[in-house]
């Protein structure tokens, strides 16, 4: 027979452990849209001994990719970007010359799939409501749930260590929105976030990679929030550029780990 309060048990402690267990962390990444997880995928994939924890603050993962094109379920990726799908075996088919489609459906729960078997811990319905800085550098995540979070409730948060933390947020950016309210300056032209510019696919995709960088010391950006961050265009559903600028970043961080 079946008892209620066992279930509950397991459930409670299971979840705990997994918690305790990412208190400190090499790499804290928030947000768990194509890019965000593809910078997992890789950092784990190359190091497999880096504790790499994602934060996502909605219930399910996958950010824009989910949608499509204004819901309808497909995606548009480059050459480069057909790629990283062929090395997560995502079906995919040529349309024209340099256009290539696949199932969204498909493509974030392979990307999630083969995410988390590498080694990738992640933890939906969190928010990262606050940074961590120490000698003005990044140091950690403050996390709250994301009822509490919405409804504003006077709940304190939970503190996680963490040497490096990616914005893999999108379009708002909110990791790089915290450092900037606290006064920061970041590691633009100007000091503060530019701003992403208007549609502009051919231009967005290919500056998306430069500007997946440290935009303060142990932030880094990725995805929409780098070219949120660094002003650069937005590019609509083609996700190419969000595949490899969560590889991009990884890489980087990968490099400078050593």
């Amino acid at each position: 027979m079946l008892d209620e309060t066992i279930i509950s048990k397991a459930i409670i402690e299971t979840y705990m452990k997994k918690l305790i267990d990412v208190l400190n962390s090499d790499v804290a990444i928030a947000g768990a849209g194509p890019s965000g997880l593809t910078a997992g995928y890789y950092l784990k994939k190359h190091n497999p001994t880096l504790k790499v924890i994602l934060f996502e603050r909605k219930l399910s993962i996958g950010g824009g990719m989910w949608g499509g094109g204004m819901m309808m379920n497909e995606i548009v990726v480059q050459e480069e970007g057909r790629e990283i799908l062929d090395e997560f075996d995502i079906n995919n088919k040529k349309f024209e010359d340099g256009y290539y489609t696949a199932d969204s459906i498909e493509a974030i729960t392979t990307l999630a799939s083969q995410a988390v078997k590498t080694g990738l811990r992640i933890f939906n319905t969190i928010s990262v409501e606050d940074v961590i800085i120490e000698s003005d550098r990044v140091n950690g995540v403050v996390i709250n749930w994301t009822p509490s979070v919405d409804t504003g409730l006077h709940v304190d948060p939970l503190a996680i260590r963490a040497n490096f933390l990616i914005d893999a947020t999108g379009h708002p950016s909110e990791i790089a929105h915290i450092i900037e309210r606290k006064g920061k300056k970041l590691l633009t032209n100007t000091g503060k976030i530019i701003g992403e510019g208007a549609m502009f696919a051919d231009k967005a995709e290919s500056v998306i990679i430069e500007n997946s960088k440290e935009v303060f010391p142990n932030l880094w950006v990725c995805g929409m929030a780098a070219n949120a961050v660094f002003g650069g265009p937005r590019m609509g559903p083609i996700f190419g550029g969000m595949l490899l600028s969560g590889k991009s970043v990884a890489e980087k961080i990968l490099q400078k780990i050593g």
